[in-house]
């Protein structure tokens, strides 16, 4: 019978341990791609090189080398991207990143002259980016930086000014990234309306209102 209270006592031990974690874990409100870009100070296409650990506070953070391919955003900032800055720790949004392996799509802000990045920032590996946003990158999310993107998380949801596009991923049975989030930008049309916008060929390229899809 002693070895019962013992167990109860790792448990508690266990639960205290997960609690803790929990709440010092790195935690992002979700958002669309464009978002991502319109809010952004730089959005490349780079390989990372290399990486280095600078113990330069509190936090150790990482500097990683990067070959830039392709520079989509951010010119009058930085001119060529050498190296971009994180968090050391993931549960500081701190990103891991593969060295001399793939073509990352990385996103941004500068701060005194440095690219920094996380897990809240847009990620990925340039081949797992679908068509709809690798155009949308090169140059129709820049096309709706105007429009306000209004995330639906449970029904009734209406857009509220002629600018918004609603944004229905959240309710998806598919999990994120939806369907919205992989194939359509909310683009400025005439007289300051925003509507989805999905162009993945020619017979596709047309307007559709904005609760669609």
């Amino acid at each position: 019978m002693r070895s019962l209270p013992l167990l109860l006592a790792f448990l508690l031990f266990s639960l205290v341990c997960l609690m803790y974690q929990a709440s010092d874990a790195c935690s992002c409100a979700m958002s669309h791609p464009q978002d991502a870009y319109c809010h952004s100070d730089i959005v490349i296409r780079a390989k990372i090189v290399g990486k280095k650990l600078m113990n330069d506070g509190p936090f150790g953070t990482l500097r990683y080398t990067v070959k830039q391919m392709k520079m989509y955003k951010g010119f009058e900032k930085i001119q060529h991207v050498q190296y971009i800055y994180t968090h050391d720790s993931e549960s500081m949004c701190g990103v891991k990143l593969d060295i001399n392996k793939y073509q990352y799509l990385i996103t941004g802000r500068v701060h005194d002259g440095k690219l920094y990045t996380g897990l809240c920032n847009f990620i990925e590996r340039w081949e797992r980016l679908t068509l709809a946003q690798k155009k949308g990158i090169n140059h129709r999310y820049q096309l709706g930086c105007n429009c306000r993107i209004k995330p639906c998380h449970s029904l009734p949801c209406f857009v509220t000014s002629k600018n918004e596009c609603l944004w229905t991923d959240m309710l998806s049975h598919f999990g994120f990234p939806g369907y919205q989030s992989r194939h359509y930008a909310c683009i400025q049309q005439k007289e300051g309306y925003c509507s989805w916008y999905r162009g993945m060929s020619a017979r596709d390229k047309l307007s559709v209102n904005t609760t669609d899809p």
